[in-house]
């Protein structure tokens, strides 16, 4: 019975010292070192072709810091993402669709509404509709619309059929 205890302890006490070394004590994250650089061979010379006498061990890339020169390590300011969605969203997307009627068409997104460029040069603003989301479009006058799902466009315009239209 105290040998099985022994070879169990003998096993668990390693392996919950290697889980407290990944785990940092003061609540600060750890910075991943970085892979250690292999020392650049020095240059012969021509007239120095001979062996050398006796070779050297390379020295580390970095010298280990002893236990007694122990520096705080300063943890980097956390970035704070705001999002405001009452604000436009800055930059206009703009991406090209081809249409199934061999058509193309030009849409850029400007946040709450798109404006569809046509291969003429006449242009179209749709709102969103409801003006609370960012795929459903519609045109105010005509009640025309466009339903943006990933990179395909539906492009609704009344009295035709509606048109598929892929970036």
């Amino acid at each position: 019975m105290s040998f099985g205890h022994t070879v169990r302890v003998s096993i668990t006490i390693p392996l919950l010292l290697a889980a407290a070394a990944c785990v940092p004590q003061d609540g600060a994250p750890k910075a991943a070192a970085p892979p250690a650089a292999s020392p650049a061979p020095a240059p012969q010379s021509a007239s120095s072709m001979a062996p050398p006498a006796a070779a050297t061990p390379p020295l580390p890339a970095t010298a280990p810091a002893s236990a007694t020169t122990k520096t705080p390590a300063t943890p980097a300011p956390a970035t704070k993402i705001v999002t405001d969605l009452t604000v436009p969203r800055s930059g206009i997307g703009t991406a090209t669709y081809r249409c199934g009627n061999g058509g193309m068409i030009t849409i850029q997104n400007l946040g709450s509404s798109l404006r569809v460029v046509r291969p003429d040069g006449s242009t179209e603003e749709f709102a969103a509709s409801p003006a609370n989301q960012s795929s459903r479009y519609q045109e105010a006058a005509t009640h025309d619309a466009i339903v943006i799902d990933g990179r395909e466009a539906l492009v609704m315009k009344r009295g035709s059929t509606p048109q598929t239209c892929r970036r």
